[in-house]
């Protein structure tokens, strides 16, 4: 336990100190424009930031990432707000989180098993696209300086580490952001900054119970909101940490991940805060600039705090131009180029399931919906593969006898297949059909196999069936009616 302890939170203090201050910086505007997204004040979006980054550095499964007030969850309190106001949406998030804790020890979080690689391909490049496109608006319409500056930071993230002797000693984003702004202030540029974005509190949040009645009426307002922010939050959580286990090279406890994030949405509603999930670009950003343990989670937060409460004045003056440059980093880091390589090599399904859930992520900016597109087309050209790999072989030993062998997987889409190889017509007085190499996975299969059976039947054959497995065996004996009288007469009256 020590050991583990000491392994997470004290093995990488200097990296994960120096990329919590990366992504405390860096968390600061995209707060601020989430909390005018969901149309509340900007304190709502900094404080449950400070919460839930603070919470989940203690109690969430996966070291290293980042969780904080985001876009996608922002999305969808939008109505709640604007119907019923802010104690709703702090209400709906108290029971967003004790939802999701319900999911993690329900273990939900085992159904990541299920999102195919080309869906998490998917889910990251279109990510990366929404990323890229949010910094947009920030260089529209702007003056030259802010694409100069912009140009001069991209320089700087990607140029700086190859700098001799210092350039390993701080992260690029960092320096970046600190250069910018001193040049900012130093020439007095006339350029957006992170004031512009809106006020900062000046105070620490306090405990605050949502001030709505305790009734089943107010249930019955906040669970929708809260099913779909529980869901969608869960789901981006355990995408993004499948996505840092892979950039780490380690694992993380996907339910232990759910239950963090559930007692991080309640500290987050107790303080005023809205709630939040995991954020992949600041994941990226903290892993990008060295961050590997609880211990930058918890700085990002309490710095977070710390600079918008007693360093406002200096936060402000950070030109956007500079957050813009490390996003458009963390964008370009986060698409997996070789994707695009890939689409000449991988199967054609494969590239149809990742197109897709770029194509209805970035259309709808509904991340969950992108993500269930991918994994329904992915299960149907599953079960399309499978059930091609069925076929049925037939041998006559005498005159009289038919041998039909069945070989593969039989289930709903492969059942049809299965009654079409069977010659029903045929003169045979007894036929035998060997299961010994089949597998029969649902309902609709044993359906199709009382059919075969009492088809023969009916034309006169002696039907056996040999070398059923334990588990065909006992689907069949449950659901089978072929040796019910009754149920045999109801399936040939409809003949």
């Amino acid at each position: 336990m020590l050991a583990r302890l000491r392994q997470e939170w004290f093995s990488n203090v200097r990296g994960d100190l120096l990329s919590g201050t990366v992504v405390a910086l860096a968390l600061i505007p995209e707060a601020i424009a989430f909390s005018i997204i969901a149309g509340v004040d900007p304190k709502v979006g900094l404080y449950a930031s400070f919460c839930i980054a603070v919470i989940i550095a203690f109690v969430g499964g996966r070291p290293g990432m980042i969780s904080a007030a985001t876009g996608a969850m922002a999305l969808l309190m939008v109505t709640l707000v604007k119907e019923h106001g802010l104690q709703y949406l702090l209400a709906a998030t108290l029971l967003t989180g004790v939802l999701q804790i319900g999911a993690g020890y329900l273990k939900l979080g085992n159904l990541m098993r299920f999102v195919s690689r080309s869906v998490v391909t998917g889910f990251v490049n279109a990510l990366a696209i929404l990323i890229f496109m949010a910094q947009l608006p920030e260089l529209t319409n702007v003056t030259w300086h802010v694409y100069a500056m912009t140009a001069a930071g991209l320089g700087i993230i990607y140029l700086f580490p190859y700098v001799p002797k210092i350039g390993g000693m701080l992260p690029s984003p960092l320096v970046c952001i600190l250069t910018l702004t001193a040049v900012s202030m130093a020439l007095g540029l006339d350029i957006r900054t992170v004031s512009d974005m809106g006020e900062l509190p000046d105070t620490l949040p306090i405990f605050l119970w949502p001030e709505v009645p305790l009734t089943l009426e107010t249930l019955w307002i906040i669970l929708p909101y809260s099913i779909s922010l529980a869901a969608v939050g869960l789901l981006e959580s355990m995408m993004t940490a499948t996505i840092v286990d892979e950039l780490t090279d380690t694992d993380s406890d996907k339910n232990q991940e759910c239950k963090g994030q559930g007692i991080a949405n309640i500290g987050a509603g107790l303080m005023g805060g809205m709630a939040g999930c995991a954020m992949i670009g600041q994941s990226i950003i903290n892993v990008k600039s060295g961050g590997r343990g609880r211990l930058s989670a918890f700085t990002a937060g309490l710095l977070l705090l710390i600079m918008v409460v007693f360093l406002s004045d200096w936060v402000g003056q950070i030109p956007m131009a500079a957050l813009v440059a490390v996003m458009i980093m963390v964008s370009i880091g986060t698409f997996s180029w070789e994707s695009v390589r890939n689409l000449k090599e991988h199967p054609l399904s494969t590239n149809i399931v990742m197109l897709a859930t770029v194509s209805v992520v970035v259309a709808t900016h509904n991340l969950a919906l992108g993500v269930f597109t991918g994994v329904l087309l992915a299960a149907l050209f599953f079960a399309n593969k499978i059930g091609r790999f069925m076929v049925v072989k037939s041998e006559q030993p005498s005159s009289d006898e038919r041998h039909y062998a069945v070989i593969g997987q039989v289930f709903f889409a492969s059942s049809e297949a299965f009654m079409k190889s069977f010659d029903f017509r045929e003169a045979a007085s007894k036929v035998t059909i060997d299961l010994t190499q089949a597998h029969f996975w649902d309902i609709t299969a044993v359906s199709a196999l009382d059919k075969v059976v009492i088809k023969f039947r009916r034309e006169g054959a002696e039907v056996e069936l040999v070398g059923m497995n334990e588990a065909t065996s006992t689907i069949v004996d449950r659901f089978g009616v072929h040796n019910d009288p009754a149920e045999v007469e109801k399936l040939m009256g409809g003949h």
